[in-house]
């Protein structure tokens, strides 16, 4: 399976820790992790960054998931075909933005399909043994 880590190891980490305990925005955060798009600096700026008020060192990140597609459909933000279904996938488990799934899911390779099912079962509550707890 690919996993790309992305440029800022501390940007995954704050994205994750902004998901923590929501299945789906999980699910969808580690899609995006996992398929490289924190790697990309274009990407980067829907994701913001707070630090949590529980503890004042937490970083926590959250990722406007709306703009992020806006901007793809009107052609600002560069990616692959495959990378698109993904990001779009991503979205719509995250935050319920609307994909055509004959459309996302018959254009992935077997790495990346690979991904969406891992993303599906977390946002089910399926969650692998080596991520369960954390």
């Amino acid at each position: 399976m690919i996993t790309i880590q992305p440029r800022e190891p501390g940007l995954a980490d704050a994205v994750r820790a902004g998901a923590a305990g929501l299945y789906s925005l999980e699910a969808a955060c580690d899609l995006v992790i996992s398929a490289g798009w924190l790697h990309r600096d274009y990407f980067n700026c829907f994701v913001s960054t707070v630090t949590s008020i529980t503890d004042g060192v937490t970083e926590l990140a959250h990722i406007d998931w709306q703009a992020a597609i806006s901007s793809r459909d009107a052609g600002l933000l560069p990616c692959s075909s495959g990378e698109n279904r993904i990001l779009r996938l991503a979205a719509s488990i995250a935050a319920g933005i609307p994909v055509d799934l004959s459309d996302a899911l018959s254009g992935l390779d077997q790495a990346r399909i690979a991904l969406v099912v891992r993303a599906v079962l977390h946002a089910n509550g399926q969650r692998p043994a080596d991520h369960a707890g954390s």
